[in-house]
């Protein structure tokens, strides 16, 4: 690009305007390499990959993120509280309309304990934060 650039001597490139990189904001004089890691990312994991980037901006972290963190997509938080319930314990029936598990959503992720990413209706990516 330099190298046929219609200026003799030019030494600087900046990236000035691009799209399909979702919330993640790619610096006017990011590295070629760089944006093409992240790019790549964002080609691995779509959508997802795009908001994770965003989120933490820094990718070590969001491949991290989805190696070691990723506990799917789900309809809800409520709904992934009740699937990990119901996968960890056995619960009695006559107890089973007693359980809350918007309330248990929300305190995981009011605690701490997760983070949610959104893209789309009743698409909701679930991390653990730790």
């Amino acid at each position: 690009m330099l190298v046929s650039s219609p200026e003799e001597d030019a030494e600087e490139y900046a990236i000035h305007d691009y799209e399909g990189f979702g919330s993640y904001s790619l610096g006017e004089y990011e590295g070629i390499d760089s944006a093409q890691e992240v790019a790549c990312f964002i080609e691995e994991h779509g959508e997802l990959g795009a908001e994770l980037l965003g989120y933490y901006s820094d990718i070590q972290d969001a491949r991290k993120a989805v190696d070691e963190s990723y506990c799917g997509c789900h309809t809800s938080v409520a709904d992934y509280a009740q699937e990990l319930t119901e996968d960890t314990g056995n619960i009695p029936s006559h107890l089973e309309m007693y359980i809350d598990y918007e309330r248990m959503g929300r305190d995981m992720e009011l605690g701490g304990d997760i983070f949610t990413i959104e893209t789309g209706y009743q698409e909701v990516h679930i991390f653990w934060s730790h």
